[in-house]
């Protein structure tokens, strides 16, 4: 049989990879501070017998767009964006401390401030806490302060401050979560140069036009690996046709 089937078996199944990265770009193209998955080919040469022009073709995830999405107000008093470079601390939900760009937060009934996700905001000190009964408001820096209901501006209570980091993008990895952790399991400090701008959210970085123009793009890709299987096979019958003849 005519190895070119395998080099276009791989190919198609690399284009269904591809396409599911994209996919899920477009799932989350309204998912405020997603950053979007970027993917590539990469040729591999045939080892062993073979034409020296039939490689196979291996999906390589490249990493992810850090670009910055749009900030938009929201006038929520628990939501911030990033302003520029920059991420919020989070316990992930197997307790280690990973790293997003939504900003948008709730409180618990035990006061406890968590991502609508669940998952506990990380202050300096560890998971913040606010005081029940109170407003909260968000200084640049990330400081958390809050007054009492009703309460007047000369008892105000700083609850903790967000822990904002910056690590370089080349050391973060995106989890199955979609929460980033340093690729070696370490914790990132903090960065005092981080800001946050309250009651806003940022969007996502993901370009909607583009992602259907790449989608359109894998499935003619896709079309001709499949045309390929397809020619491979009727060569092998037509081979095999020839052989029993003689």
């Amino acid at each position: 049989m005519d190895r070119l089937i395998y080099t276009a078996m791989t190919g198609a199944s690399h284009v269904l990879q591809q396409q599911a990265a994209v996919a899920e770009n477009l799932a989350n193209a309204s998912t405020p501070g997603f950053r979007a998955a970027l993917n590539t080919f990469r040729a591999v040469p045939l080892v062993g017998e073979g034409l020296p022009t039939r490689t196979f073709v291996v999906d390589s995830t490249a990493g992810a767009d850090f670009t910055p999405g749009i900030i938009q107000q929201t006038g929520r008093s628990l939501d911030v964006a990033i302003n520029g470079a920059g991420w919020i601390a989070v316990q992930g939900a197997d307790g280690k401390e990973a790293y997003t760009r939504n900003g948008s937060f709730q409180i618990t009934p035990n006061g406890v401030l968590q991502t609508r996700t669940g998952l506990n905001v990380m202050g300096d000190a560890g998971p913040i806490t606010i005081p029940p009964d109170t407003e909260v408001t968000f200084a640049n820096d990330g400081t958390i302060s809050t007054v009492p209901s009703g309460g007047q501006a000369t008892s105000v209570i700083v609850a903790g401050r967000l822990k904002l980091v910056n690590p370089p993008h080349e050391q973060l990895e995106r989890g199955g979560d979609g929460l980033f952790r340093l690729k070696d399991g370490a914790t990132a400090n903090a960065d005092a140069n981080v800001s946050v701008v309250a009651g806003s959210q940022e969007g996502s970085n993901v370009n909607t036009v583009e992602a259907m123009v790449n989608m359109i793009s894998l499935a003619r890709k896709f079309d001709m690996q499949m045309k390929m299987l397809q020619n491979a096979d009727s060569n092998a019958r037509q081979a095999s046709s020839i052989m029993n003849i003689s």
